[in-house]
């Protein structure tokens, strides 16, 4: 797993500890604070103390105000439309190439010399815009940790925030897996790689579809990269051209906060279907623009200044309320904007053994179903109830009973919106009753790191791999009181970190639109004894003995990453192949610097025809 969010990097769990930070001994809190201020390009020596850099790191890090200029004062750029009544005629100079393409019929424009103009307008109306800066009607937002630029660490050129932020996250992953991805991939055929990596909304800041929808009322140019690079599966295709070089299956699925669960679905049925052997998945999402936190505002969605005031009686906002404003399943306003790229690399379990990989986990199946009919495409409706079900028996199957009961937990969704607090609570709650759970326990990490939009079931993922690891569960420190209108008779909600041994973790995604999507995440020492039962103890010995080096490979990368020396892997215009270069044949294709060759052997799902050739009449 690799990736960055507002808790920091996902490799070596320092996110997940971010999170439970104040429940770790006093070591692992240290080195935690020191490694997020690496990452956060602090001077720990321009500090006067630990506690300085540790308050730092806490006010700099998870929900908070936002940071981006964009919206400290002055304000938001923005441009006023106004009608001006000119009471007697003006008289202006500008650039020629500054002048309208098509000028007015009462402009007067006479030239001053070969690049100046003067221009004369009649009195009457004149329609303009001004420039104007308006104050945030939403201040907080979940950043990534302040300091940390993922364009800064390669050769970016113009890349919009969210690819940049994938190409760091895929680097982050294969670092931290402990292979060389030039040797992992020699052991299979080219095209059983495969990648399902996107976003809920493309790239729609500047450098993508963002400046592009607004060059022409702006004044601005389009340039030649904001179009494509404003695609929502570019992600993927970012990652196969500049990471992994792979030709293997490609795309993504969109389903708005579900897009990193329709994703990895897509992966696992590859690997189910035996088309491929490793899949990275994954989504990069960076939607704090003023735009699109404008355009949530306006929907009612967001944690604005207004609503956080009305909330707690207050007259003004301190930064500890911002931080403070997303608040899953107690009163609540609305969700909390963020920021954030996660992904995964997939095996199937033989080339996992063989490989010596250090499993964090297994994710036996995604489901997803839609709402049916509903009132508005925004409303509640019944597919979450579909998708939990599912995944519950596939767990009582799978584990027992007693398993489900007893050793597992939500990852809820969890926005912080009074309507998902009643609705995803009612689909808890019921499910927990039809499978004889009484004290389900809820996480709901948003109140730490906010929605993400599309990546946000990807955090669900990371963070309960870290609890599979240290043994413990997110609390939801904004939780005061649960609200009365959650349905709580068999969910257990906690405000601090508890110790929790799990079997495993439910995903739970209700995305905009009725994408809901649940998936099962199995802890590694159940899928050590799942490959035990389907392998045999000879085999799960031998890849216990190949994982010692793996492990070697990856904590020297973690050492590395802690110190914040990164080094993302971008090849641009590197081994570059266009068709020539192959070697074809019938039944395969020879890729340069591939040991394996692509082969062209497919099923026929149909049968072979009749050679025979119809005559003339029987045709």
């Amino acid at each position: 797993m690799g990736g960055i969010n507002p808790a920091g990097r996902t490799s070596g769990h320092q996110a997940f500890r971010r999170t439970v930070l104040d429940a770790l001994s006093t070591d692992q809190q240290r080195q935690t604070l020191e490694s997020l201020a690496a990452l956060m390009r602090l001077n720990a020596d321009a500090l006067p103390s630990f506690e300085a850099l540790r308050e730092t790191v806490l006010k700099h890090t998870l929900v908070r105000r936002n940071e981006d200029s964009r919206f400290t004062p002055p304000g938001l750029p923005a441009n006023r439309q106004a009608s001006l009544s000119l009471s007697e005629p003006l008289r202006f100079q500008l650039r020629r190439r500054q002048l309208p393409e098509h000028i007015p019929d009462h402009w007067e424009v006479r030239e001053l010399d070969a690049r100046q103009v003067e221009v004369s307008v009649p009195a009457g109306d004149f329609n303009v815009l001004l420039p104007d800066a308006q104050t945030p009607k939403v201040s907080t937002a979940a950043q990534l940790p302040s300091g940390f630029d993922p364009a800064a660490l390669y050769r970016s050129v113009h890349h919009p925030r969210g690819l940049s932020m994938a190409i760091f996250s895929a680097s982050d992953c294969i670092g931290a897996s402990g292979f060389t991805w030039e040797t992992l991939r020699q052991q299979l055929d080219p095209d059983q790689i495969a990648v399902y990596a996107g976003n809920s909304i493309g790239q729609l800041d500047d450098q993508g579809w963002g400046g592009l929808i607004k060059s022409l009322v702006s004044g601005q140019r389009a340039t030649s990269k904001q179009m494509p690079l404003g695609y929502a599966q570019m992600p993927a295709d970012f990652l196969n051209a500049y990471v992994l070089g792979s030709v293997g299956g490609t795309g993504t699925a969109l389903g708005a906060c579900a897009s990193f669960l329709y994703n990895l679905r897509l992966g696992i049925d590859d690997i189910r279907a035996g088309r491929c052997r490793v899949v990275m998945v994954g989504t990069s999402d960076a939607p704090i623009t003023p735009e699109i936190i404008e355009g949530f505002r306006a929907m009612g969605a967001l944690a604005d200044d207004a609503g956080l005031k009305a909330l707690d009686a207050l007259e003004m906002l301190t930064d500890a309320d911002y931080q403070r404003a997303c608040r899953p399943f107690a009163r609540n306003c609305g969700f909390t904007m963020a920021e954030s790229s996660q992904f995964v690399m997939l095996m199937d379990d033989a080339l996992a053994l063989e490989t010596g990989a250090d499993i964090l986990g297994a994710v036996p199946d995604v489901f997803v179903n839609a709402d049916g009919f509903k009132r508005s495409i925004s409303a509640p409706g019944i597919g979450n109830y579909i998708t939990l079900g599912k995944a519950a028996s596939l767990t009582r199957s799978l584990l027992g009973e007693r398993a489900l009961q007893e050793r597992t937990f939500l990852h809820a969704h969890g926005t912080s919106t009074p309507k998902n607090r009643i609705t995803e609570s009612h689909v808890f709650d019921e499910i927990a009753r039809a499978n004889g759970i009484s004290d389900w326990p809820v996480v709901a990490i948003k109140a730490f790191i906010g929605h993400s939009q599309g990546s946000s079931a990807g955090d669900q993922l990371m963070s309960a791999l870290g609890s599979f690891a240290h043994g413990m569960l997110p609390g939801i420190p904004t939780l005061d009181a649960v609200a009365d209108d959650v349905y709580a008779s068999r969910l257990r909600f906690s405000q601090s970190a508890q110790a929790f041994h799990a079997d495993a973790a439910f995903i739970n995604a209700k995305g905009f639109g009725g994408n809901n999507a649940t998936g099962v995440v199995l802890s590694p020492q159940v899928t050590e004894r799942l490959l035990t039962q389907r392998h045999g103890a000879r085999a799960v010995n031998a890849w216990k003995k190949r994982r010692d080096g793996v492990r070697e490979a990856a904590n020297t990368f973690l050492e590395q990453a802690d110190r914040g020396h990164y080094q993302p892997r971008y090849q641009f215009g590197e081994q570059v192949l266009e068709g020539p270069e192959l070697e074809i044949h019938a039944d395969r294709i020879h890729i340069p610097g591939y040991d394996k060759a692509v082969s062209l052997s497919v099923d026929n799902p149909f049968g072979r025809l009749n050679d025979e050739t119809p005559d003339d009449e029987e045709a």
